[in-house]
Formats: structure tokens, C-alpha cells, sequence
């Protein structure tokens, strides 16, 4: 399956390239062929850059799911003003081959939606989960507050959150994208146990982050 927020590329190259490839085999151009070729990586890279695979989501209401495809750069233990002392911090770093659509890591009612204007550093660099562009969204259940920040890299310039005020979000559903390179934060309440290290690869919707205890 391939992600809704990829259309406005995919169908563009796709129209450009299939006449080009058309044009360069009819006349039998080098300098067209080597656009048609340039154009169909953009088009492949593309379209695996904005793949959407279905997953199998763990559904035991304690099980804390991994809110993005990609690897764990930090976990550690913070004082958060809205999730409280001691919450647990899990960092994970999306690089251009990872899947980019993030997703809910628990059931939860959104508390708050908040867009941080920032720089654009690294995403790999922990300096981008403060200083880097951001949307910050709050999730609230029995259990606590939940925090998942969306946040821009070097080159992802675009975040889309799906998340409105008010409303109730599912586990695993679908929280945003964030397009071309960049790391998402989960910030959890204390009293949850993190199943994850650092260097661990992890899977949107499937991976189980933390439980709670």
C-alpha cells in the first residue's frame, strides 16, 4: 500500500516520465534516455519512500507500541512539564529508507496539538529534539499523559499530524508523516516499564515500546 501523502510527487513524476521514456526509445535519444532514467529512480525511490504496509498491532491495553519504523538512538528519564517526573524518553531516528507514516502508540483522547517552529538540524543529533521544528502531540488516558513529537530532520521540511483536539485516537492508527529523513519522540509516564535499547531497529504499530506496570 502506498501512502495518501505521497500522490502529490508520485503522480507528477509518473506523468513526466512515461512520456520522456516514450519519446527517448521513438527517437532513440542518449540525452533523453539518461532523463527517463534519472526520472524512474526518483519515481522507484519515491515510491518506496512512501509505502504504507499494513501491520499486526499488539492489542493488550498495556502494551505501548512504537509510534515509527526506524532505530533507537535514546532512551533515558526526564522531567516533562506536561507527562511528569521521571517520564521515560524512547528517541527513534527514520532515515530515508524507513516507513514515514507515524502512528498512535496508545489508545488516548488528544489533550493537546502544538506546532514548535525551530532549526533543522541532523535528526540523528539529540540537540533536534528541543531545538528542531516540531508538532508536539498530547495523548491522555487512565493511565497518564503520553507525548509523541514529530520531528524535522536535515532534509524532512514537511510534518503532517493528523491529531485534533478533543478527539479519541486508536492504537496504531495513523498520527501523521513526516517526508524525507527525521526522528519522532515518545515521552511516557514513570510508571512504565521500556522493552527497548539503544540501537534496536523498531516497527510502527508492532514493535512494543514499554508496558505499562
Amino acid at each position: 500500500m502506498i501512502a495518501k501523502e505521497g500522490r502529490i510527487i508520485l503522480i507528477p513524476l509518473f506523468l513526466l516520465a512515461f512520456p520522456i521514456g516514450i519519446y527517448a526509445h521513438a527517437v532513440n535519444s542518449i540525452t533523453f534516455t539518461i532523463i527517463y532514467g534519472i526520472l524512474g529512480i526518483l519515481f522507484l525511490f519515491s515510491l518506496n519512500f512512501f509505502r504504507d504496509p499494513k501491520r499486526n498491532i499488539p492489542m493488550d491495553e498495556k502494551l505501548i507500541i512504537s509510534p515509527a519504523d526506524g532505530k533507537v538512538v535514546k532512551v533515558s528519564e526526564i522531567n516533562d512539564p506536561e507527562v511528569g517526573e521521571s517520564a521515560k524518553l524512547v528517541s527513534i531516528f527514520l532515515n530515508v529508507f524507513s516507513v514515514h507514516v507515524n502512528r498512535v502508540p496508545i489508545d488516548g483522547t488528544v489533550a493537546s496539538v502544538e506546532r514548535k517552529p525551530g532549526e533543522f538540524l541532523a535528526a540523528f543529533d539529540h540537540k533536534a529534539s528541543d531545538e528542531n521544528e516540531q508538532v508536539v502531540t498530547v495523548l491522555e488516558n487512565k493511565s497518564g499523559k503520553y507525548k509523541i513529537k514529530q520531528i524535522a530532520g536535515l532534509i524532512a521540511r514537511r510534518i503532517l499530524c493528523y491529531a485534533n483536539v478533543g478527539s479519541k485516537m486508536h492504537k496504531g492508527g495513523r498520527l501523521g508523516f513526516i517526508r524525507f529523513g527525521s526522528r519522532t519522540d515518545l515521552i511516557m509516564p514513570a510508571h512504565v516499564d521500556v522493552h527497548v535499547v539503544v540501537g534496536q531497529k523498531v516497527t510502527g504499530s508492532e514493535t512494543v515500546i514499554a508496558k505499562i506496570i
